[in-house]
């Protein structure tokens, strides 16, 4: 890969006191299954926007209505002023796509690709600065069957960029990437947004959603159960580090620990049990800890994990829905 200089991108001008994205009492069901079940949510212009949730939660979904692909059976849509039923051509010119999967022609080249895609807008970026822009300046002549998943990533960001879009749907966008190209799209997003885009972002990796997101929607059973940056979600964990441990030996119980002994500790918010393995939300690490080493002792327990971190979006999630982001 090439260092190569980065596409200057003119900022947009918008009116700051409507929305770029609204849904109102958005429902869709599937037979007897509610995947979407009356969601309210306004997206500012120029923000980026994390919609998190677990297989099932209705994400998906919702990112296939907003984007036009599935009709809602109630609610209205509103994208930068406009919607699918009266203005779809309009929104088409206006809006960029990258869907967790893309199926190029294997047979066209990067640059037959990108001039395909480009042809479909009014204006847009030139084939030379979407090139340039996706780092594919080396494989330009190749085929698209013989890029690497990388690659084609790439290649998906750069056809949903080449419209120079207003606002920017980009679902799972760095899966694939090496570290290299991961950070190069962060810094392509921060760009976009310095630019005045607004950027609708699903991600499996969550240091991803806290780097880049200024606000963060978590889904669950078709319903947004937390909103908020990342900065008030992880602090709505109620500590600033969490503490994590399994044991062995004891007596029957929550994994043989007294539960009420640890939450009696001076500093510790709350305890929950995964799998084995007690998390507990720590405001003190240090006056907090020996006292759970001399409670576990205490009850005649053995460690046989011991860990720490600091609070995490992950760490929100979890407590939220029960579940890992990537658990299927």
């Amino acid at each position: 890969m090439t260092d190569s200089k980065p596409v200057v991108l003119h900022r947009l001008t918008t009116d700051e006191n409507s929305g770029a994205l609204s849904l109102r009492g958005i429902r869709k069901a599937y037979a007897d299954v509610v995947a979407v079940d009356g969601l309210d949510l306004e997206v500012s212009y120029g923000e980026c926007f994390g919609l998190l949730g677990p297989n099932g939660a209705g994400k998906t979904t919702t990112i296939e209505i907003c984007e036009g692909l599935t009709p809602a059976d109630s609610g209205t849509v509103t994208l930068l002023g406009l919607n699918w039923e009266t203005s779809p051509v309009e929104l088409r010119h206006q809006i960029g796509i990258q869907l967790q999967q893309t199926e190029f022609p294997a047979k066209l080249t990067v640059e037959e690709t990108l001039r395909l895609f480009r042809s479909f807008y009014r204006s847009g970026l030139s084939l030379e600065e979407s090139i340039q822009q996706s780092q594919l300046e080396e494989k330009r002549s190749a085929r698209v069957g013989r890029l690497s998943g990388g690659q084609k990533q790439r290649l998906a960001m750069a056809c949903a960029l080449v419209g120079n879009p207003k606002l920017l749907f980009l679902d799972e966008p760095t899966t694939g990437l090496d570290p290299q190209a991961r950070r190069h799209l962060w810094d392509l997003v921060d760009q976009l947004k310095h630019a005045g885009r607004t950027i609708i972002l699903t991600t499996h990796y969550m240091d991803e959603a806290e780097r880049l997101c200024d606000r963060v929607g978590i889904m669950d059973h078709g319903k947004v159960i937390a909103l908020g940056t990342p900065q008030q979600l992880i602090a709505s964990v109620g500590g600033d580090h969490i503490v994590e441990f399994a044991v062995t030996g004891g007596s029957a119980g929550d994994g043989g620990v007294n539960a009420a002994l640890l939450t009696a500790i001076p500093g510790i918010q709350s305890h929950r049990v995964d799998a084995g393995v007690h998390q507990l939300s720590v405001t003190e690490m240090h006056t907090t800890v020996p006292r759970i080493f001399s409670a576990l002792r205490d009850q005649g327990l053995h460690l046989s994990e011991f860990r720490t971190h600091s609070a995490t979006l992950e760490d929100v999630f979890v407590g939220l829905t029960g579940r890992n982001l990537r658990d299927e």
